[in-house]
């Protein structure tokens, strides 16, 4: 009776065996599978004491302007890299005194490196950036006693050279990512550089180019024995491809030397094409600041300066448009059936409404659309917005009315983003009916917000609109979104650049409007843009400022039929639009159609030039 009881015991144990030596084994298969599959740093110790995986950096894609003028390219620069478990005892002085650092930096660095959450995925086998961007003749004395310091090496990198001291909002900068752009993109690892702005972030993934890698073998003692299989597992870097801006770039720094000591804007688009012929933000500064050792500490100056040249007012600023308004108001009273060309309204100095009367200056009454173009009336406007959106023949309320005059502007490039191809553009501000139901409890008219008509008011636009409404009118009706970039190399642009974007206005009140336009240089208000040969048409404008002096702005295309060229000029604190705007104006299309300035121009060349509007510290 008790044997059946003690073979049951017996079974029992070998099951207890069995299964744990199953768990035993589950452990240690869990284990390397972890440490083989899983874990990086066991396969970076493995490798690293065979191999050296050296990163072979492309050439970054160089930028050309319009006129195949070299505006960026490389010149050689090292990184010191170091391998964090390959450091054996050494001088930490000399060491410092050969690369001009501090032991107090020395230190640290490493504790940064060392710091996961400022470098992520850091492992003492893989290649760690310790310093950047070397000078030639400091690599060579660094490599000179390189033997001395084992756990460190040299990476060859490029930096960005500059072939002119300007454009450097519009080309953008280089700089190291952040943990940010290591997240989002795997391509990216501590101590890379990227495009921070400009053109140099909107193309990045074009202009870097893909990394190459070097395999070198190791022998017992961490030596470098030469290429692994005879470089059989090397793979060779892809430089970056080559950019060709629509950039003028002669044009580019006239214009920056005629706002010089000013701020504002000065922006230049061929209107067949859309193509960017110049983008100037006043202030700004030399591109070469941002290169190099001493980039840090360049952009912490440039950042603090209250004159904010990192900030790029042609398409980032909140401009009220002033008069330059008054050609896409005369559009959408024409398309509305508001007005005719030949309409005609009364200005007596003014327009008189129950609260206020905005001013006019002196000049023929009653006046038609081009005459009122020509000479900038502020009440012809005032007049039509008044008969648009209080007039119930044309819609039901004034909301209906207002959101019909608004959907207008929004097809003419205001209020949203033209979609420029550089990072940061401002959408402007054209508020819908809803805002002004919020505002004054539904109970508003044509004279509650009157001062829109004028370009004033909660309006807000940004230089390129402006510019971008001057080309629309030299297209008599479309327009193609304004682009920096004119040619990738290999490469065709986004149809986005190419293809012609209609608004909701007929072109034959494009007609009107251009003769308008025309007729204000020929006898109006713009007839310091006359030129003796070539027909121009323009439009000044002087803007309302509550914080100081009026701003100068202008818009101008020309010439008049088959147009190459439409600007608009903004000058905070200027005045008249006829001061400063028109005069920057005027030179800039003399500069660019004719290649140069004519003699009889010259004096106004130097006014301009030593004309100081606002004092500046601006190099």
């Amino acid at each position: 009776m008790r044997q059946p009881k003690r073979k049951y015991v017996y079974e029992e144990r070998r099951y207890v065996i069995i299964a744990s030596v199953v768990f035993v084994l589950l452990i240690f298969t869990a284990r390397l599978f972890y440490l083989q599959i899983i874990d990086d740093e066991y396969k970076g110790w493995a490798d690293s004491n065979a191999f050296l995986k050296k990163t072979l950096y492309p050439a970054r894609g160089v930028i050309y302007d319009r006129n195949d003028k070299l505006l960026v390219y490389n010149q050689p620069a090292y990184d010191v890299m170091l391998i964090m478990r390959e450091i054996n005892a050494f001088d930490t002085l000399d060491f410092c005194k050969t690369l001009g650092i501090t032991k107090e930096f020395f230190i640290k660095r490493i504790n940064d490196i060392k710091d996961r959450k400022m470098n992520p995925g850091y492992s003492s086998y893989v290649p760690q950036v310790f310093m950047t961007q070397l000078a030639t003749n400091e690599y060579g004395i660094f490599q000179e006693k390189l033997y001395k310091f084992p756990g460190f090496y040299i990476q060859n990198r490029t930096v960005r050279e500059y072939g002119y001291p300007n454009a450097a909002l519009l080309l953008g900068n280089v700089g190291e990512v952040n943990r940010k752009d290591i997240e989002n993109d795997r391509y990216y690892v501590s101590g890379d550089y990227s495009g921070r702005s400009g053109v140099e972030h909107s193309y990045e993934k074009i202009l870097r180019g893909e990394k190459g890698v070097e395999v070198l073998l190791r022998d017992v003692h961490g030596r470098i024995q030469g290429k692994y299989e005879n470089g059989r597992h090397d793979v060779a870097p892809v430089s970056g491809k080559n950019i060709k801006l629509a950039i003028d770039v002669e044009l580019q720094a006239y214009g920056e030397k005629l706002l010089k000591n000013k701020k504002g804007s000065i922006v230049a688009i061929e209107p067949s094409t859309g193509e960017v012929l110049c983008l100037i933000s006043s202030p700004s500064y030399d591109p070469g600041l941002l290169v190099g050792k001493q980039r840090g500490q360049n952009y912490a100056v440039l950042e603090s300066d209250p004159q904010k040249p990192l900030f790029d007012r042609s398409i980032m600023s909140h401009y009220s448009p002033g008069s330059t308004y008054k050609p896409a108001q005369g559009l959408v009273f024409l398309q509305e059936d508001v007005i005719t060309k030949d309409k005609m309204y009364t200005c007596a100095h003014g327009y008189t409404f129950r609260g206020g009367k905005p001013a006019c200056h002196g000049h023929v009454s009653p006046l038609n659309l081009t005459a009122a173009l020509a000479t900038s009336c502020n009440s012809y406007f005032c007049w039509g917005l008044h008969d648009m959106l209080d007039n119930r023949r044309f819609y039901p309320t004034v909301q209906d009315a207002y959101s019909a005059w608004r959907d207008h502007m929004i097809s003419m490039g205001y209020g949203r983003r033209l979609g420029i191809d550089l990072p940061g553009e401002n959408r402007g501000y054209v508020p819908d009916s809803k805002f002004y139901d919020n505002v004054y409890k539904r109970r508003w008219y044509s004279s509650t917000i009157i001062s829109i008509a004028i370009g004033q008011g909660e309006i807000s636009t940004t230089p390129l609109q402006i510019c971008n409404l001057a080309a629309t009118i030299a297209n008599r009706g479309y327009y193609i979104v304004p682009h920096v970039v004119r040619a990738i190399e290999n490469d065709v642009l986004d149809t986005l650049y190419t293809r012609g974007r209609p608004t909701s206005i007929d072109r034959m009140h494009y007609e009107t409007i251009a003769e308008g336009m025309r007729s204000a240089v020929l006898y109006g208000s713009c007839s310091g843009l006359n030129l003796s040969d070539i027909e121009v048409c323009g439009k000044t404008g002087t803007v309302e400022n509550s914080h100081g002096k009026d701003h100068s702005a202008c818009m101008s295309f020309a010439p008049y039929r088959r147009p190459k060229i439409a600007i608009s000029v903004y000058v905070e604190n200027g005045g008249f639009g006829a001061t400063n705007a028109i005069p920057i104006a005027r030179l800039m299309l003399e500069k660019y159609l004719y290649g140069e300035i004519k003699p009889e121009t010259k004096y106004l060349e130097t006014e301009i030039m030593n004309r100081v509007i606002l004092p500046f510290n601006v190099q």
